[in-house]
């Protein structure tokens, strides 16, 4: 017996965060009974439908995607825009979804799947997945501007936890400078936000780095399946902040 959002997590559903509100909305049903109880637990012989449709275990899958700009980081959009699923082949069939979120503008490292719990454990800040991004910003910032972002920074939603930020160049001719910013929150549009806070916009912004995942041997609009290492080794570091063997 499992708890039923963890098992419409499983199934690719959703996150189990947002199984639990699917479930709170009323919109799951078990043997042909409306479920808005979060204890609920079922056995792989009860049957579930979510809004309507019979749940079907899928097999769990796992990509790494090089999202290019102008894509958004959603399975659909209401505006007709291309989304990172767009990018996938035909012939995956399994319902996934982005694990967190690179916004409109900003490029590189995005992870795919339909496994809720990975999904929760890799970008919930407790975890502490580290996040590394490259950052183009205008104006050069001295090392004590970037001090505010190292101790974490006031936003409007809230104080950020510390980041790790290192000055990769700066070119006097044009006023722009290259900063490398490591995190592992997630709030929306996060980077663009701390150095805004500074004085420094950003003007481009790629993610390089998914705690020790790269966009090695790929272009923008690539993608690839993540390795059963890889996979075990990413559970390993959301649970104990290190990689393991």
């Amino acid at each position: 017996m499992e708890r039923l959002q963890k098992v419409l997590a499983h199934a690719g559903v959703a996150s189990r965060r947002k199984a639990e509100e699917l479930i709170l909305q009323g919109k799951v049903k078990v043997n042909g009974k409306v479920i808005t109880e979060l204890g609920t637990k079922v056995s792989n012989s009860d049957t579930v439908e979510v809004e309507g449709v019979k749940l079907e275990k899928e097999q769990k899958v796992y990509y790494l995607l090089y999202k290019p700009r102008g894509v958004i980081s959603a399975v659909s959009d209401d505006k007709g825009r291309k989304t990172v699923t767009d990018l996938l082949p035909l012939h995956i069939k399994e319902r996934v979804y982005p694990v967190g979120r690179l916004d409109y503008e900003t490029s590189g490292l995005l992870l795919l799947t339909n496994d809720g719990d990975f999904s929760y454990a890799l970008t919930h800040p407790k975890f502490k997945v580290d996040k590394t991004y490259v950052a183009r910003v205008k104006g050069i910032p001295l090392k004590e501007q970037l001090r505010p972002l190292e101790r974490g920074i006031v936003l409007e939603d809230g104080k950020t936890a510390p980041a790790k930020v290192k000055l990769l160049s700066g070119e006097r001719k044009t006023n722009k400078a290259i900063v490398e910013i490591t995190i592992h929150e997630g709030k929306n549009r996060q980077v663009r936000r701390m150095f805004d806070a500074i004085g420094f916009p950003v003007q481009k912004l790629k993610r390089e780095r998914f705690g020790f995942l790269t966009l090695h041997g790929l272009n923008a609009g690539d993608w690839r399946e993540l390795t059963t290492h890889e996979i075990k080794q990413l559970r390993v570091l959301a649970e104990t902040g290190k990689i393991g063997n």
